[in-house]
């Protein structure tokens, strides 16, 4: 329909709260809101499926903002729209403690399905969205059935990450995915012809997907038309190129200066006289505009019923089914789930902790389900296959196997999407040298406390050949630092196999970091269970009164445990702790950490690996072995004993701390 009175009253509502909010808060991003308040508009109130009195009804469709430094379009649509959001939270954007911070943040703000910021990052997660929402419909059926829609940039396309992501989605024929790309041709220096002078069109026809255009984002008709046809390819994801004016009806409409900064109180009362606004004041909301948008409220709620019927006819024909997607939905684990893990004996645990990962999520996989995910494209490497599952592919969307290709931030994205959508637990693995490549989207996971798991094999100077370009050195302290992330280096097979239930429990998101070489198995009946990685650090072997604690991860633990033999038969009282995750050793009680550090001790830590994250378990009282340079391209034995990691050195350094 054409743009009527109320429509561009409702329009203009969105665009004068975005102009007023950014200029109370003296810093933001008006321009992209004013330009894009069209398209957000006919969105929230025709096209999505969505019901603001419960923002995670399971069937709503899902909105992606990746532009996220537009948050004010997105506010003003969720609170002129219903959602737990007030006048008063728009006109607290961007200040201490409010549900409107500067970009989109997960769980601050009702309605926000995903943080955004980081350009490309809204593209990548709106896929694992997609793709979550596809996987679940090939396996439940059309109780399942939703879109999911977002609003990218110029800058989020430059972005190398949504090449990924537009990729995958166009490879694997994600048709319920419907994009917005905000051709508005500015960015902060000014107009994208500097730097930027990409065919989109034929860019993502190249990828597999339907290629729309809006030519006018304020003809609401040419909106309307495209999302209907974009609904209508089934077998492709659409991009919908939308020219548009940054700062539309400003005397800043089309320049940078509209972009990243208030518009100033002159050119805001200007902007208003142009809309032909009825007031003056900041933050003023005429009330049939309110009253209008408010119906998305009563259409949603009338939506929802809907659902809620088609679920109990559902339920009451597939018992079992319903049963088991509200138990995906809700993130309960399976009561005996974790009944399937094996243990390890001498005759099968003489191995690689990336083979033991292998065998572990082989012996759990049919009765975890939910589990979704591959590898970038290191199958055989990471060992991430399940021999009874089959491949997710563009023809069949019930497969539980993921081939990521060799896109590492890219499939970072798409499983942070996947969790957000829920229903599935995804995991992703490569090497741990490229968890650099996805360091903002690991972040990411982190920061919305997302059960993402990330696997990462090859974890040292220990695989070896390959050399120093493929040898992780600063990669475990670098994740250690990002707050909420857990990272897991198991010690041998079984370590390996509670480490795998832990991360299963998990409400986060976990890094299990793995060796590509083989590992002896630590001898429980002579050893401590290995029980204790479920607390992060636990005492493996000790004298009574031990004179120095020699403490490591991963494969390292077998140096310190040699070594303790040896000081042992030397007369020197020693005792030695596996560290696989100091993120959980760091949560426990004040009593158990100093059960297993006791205070005064002196402590030799070692880890192939740099050693700054050890510093604070030395707490100034010991020495670290560790490595400050890169590796070398030789079989690994001989890159561990050239580089000083031996257990000779553990011992001098133990003695040196007793004498």
């Amino acid at each position: 329909m054409p743009t009527n009175e109320l429509d561009l009253l409702a329009i203009n509502t969105v665009r004068t709260l975005a102009m007023d909010a950014v200029q109370q808060a003296e810093s933001g991003h008006p321009g992209t809101p004013m330009a894009l308040a069209p398209l957000a508009y006919v969105l929230f109130t025709r096209a999505m499926r969505h019901d603001p009195a419960d923002p995670s009804w399971s069937n709503r469709d899902r909105f992606v903002l990746s532009a996220g430094h537009a948050s004010m379009l997105l506010y003003a649509c969720l609170y002129l729209s219903g959602y737990d959001l007030t006048l008063e939270d728009l006109k607290q954007f961007r200040q201490w403690g409010s549900k409107t911070p500067g970009h989109p943040e997960y769980t601050y703000t009702p309605g926000v399905e995903t943080t955004t910021g980081p350009l490309g990052q809204g593209i990548g997660n709106a896929v694992g969205m997609a793709v979550a929402e596809a996987h679940l419909a090939a396996t439940f059926g059309d109780i399942v059935d939703h879109c999911t829609y977002f609003i990218c940039s110029d800058g989020d396309l430059m972005e190398g990450i949504s090449h990924e992501a537009a990729s995958f989605a166009g490879h694997f024929k994600l048709g319920k995915l419907i994009g917005f790309y905000d051709d508005n041709k500015i960015t902060i220096d000014g107009s994208t012809d500097l730097t930027y002078t990409d065919d989109n069109q034929k860019r993502f026809e190249g990828y597999g997907w339907h290629v729309l255009h809006i030519a006018d984002v304020n003809d609401l008709d040419q909106i309307e038309r495209a999302i209907a046809e974009a609904k209508a390819v089934k077998d492709r994801p659409t991009m919908v190129i939308t020219r548009t004016h940054i700062g539309w009806g400003s005397p800043k409409q089309d320049s940078e200066k509209a972009h990243g900064e208030a518009l100033g109180k002159e050119n805001i009362l200007i902007t208003k006289k142009n809309y032909g606004w009825p007031s003056t004041e900041p933050f003023f909301v005429p009330d049939e505009a309110l009253a209008h948008w408010r119906q998305t409220k009563e259409r949603g709620a009338r939506q929802h019923a809907e659902w809620d019927k088609k679920w109990e006819a559902y339920a009451t024909a597939n018992p079992s089914e319903a049963k088991e997607l509200d138990r995906r939905l809700a993130r309960k684990l399976p009561a005996d789930w974790a009944s399937k893990i094996p243990s390890f004996t001498k005759d099968n645990g003489n191995i690689a902790s990336r083979a033991a990962f292998g065998a572990v999520l082989n012996a759990t996989a049919d009765v975890l389900p939910e589990l979704l995910g591959g590898s970038a494209d290191l199958t055989p490497s990471n060992n991430t296959t399940v021999k009874t599952w089959k491949a997710f592919s563009a023809d069949d969307h019930a497969g539980n196997y993921m081939h990521f290709g060799i896109r590492e931030h890219g499939m970072a994205a798409i499983m942070n999407g996947m969790a957000l959508h829920g229903g599935v637990r995804p995991y992703g693995g490569t090497f741990l040298i490229f968890s650099d490549y996805m360091r903002p989207s690991v972040r990411l996971a982190a920061f919305m406390h997302q059960p993402v798991i990330f696997i990462y094999t090859h974890d040292s100077i220990g695989l070896g050949e390959d050399g120093p370009t493929h040898q992780p050195i600063e990669q475990l302290s670098a994740l250690r630092a990002i707050p909420g992330l857990t990272v897991l280096r198991p010690a041998d097979a079984n370590e390996t196999a509670v480490a795998w239930k832990t991360t299963i429990e998990s409400k986060g998101p976990v890094a299990l970091v793995l060796t590509r070489q083989k590992l002896g198995l630590i001898d429980r009946e002579k050893y401590a269970s290995a029980d204790g990685v479920a607390k992060g650090a636990y005492v493996l072997a000790s004298a009574d009164k031990p004179k120095v604690v020699l403490m490591s991860s991963g494969s390292e633990v077998a140096l310190v445990l040699q070594a303790y033999e040896k000081l042992s038969a030397d007369g020197v009282a020693a005792r030695v702790v596996s560290m696989p995750s100091m993120e959980l050793f760091d949560a426990q009680s004040e009593s158990y950490r100093s059960s297993v550090l006791p205070a005064g001790v002196p402590r030799v830590a070692i880890e192939a690996g740099h050693p700054m994250s050890w510093y604070k378990w030395i707490a100034g009282n010991g020495e670290i072995l560790g490595l400050t340079r890169f590796g070398a391209s030789s079989p690994y034995e001989r890159i561990y004993k050239e580089l000083g990691l031996t257990v000779e050195r553990v011992m001098d350094a133990a003695k040196r701390a007793t004498s």
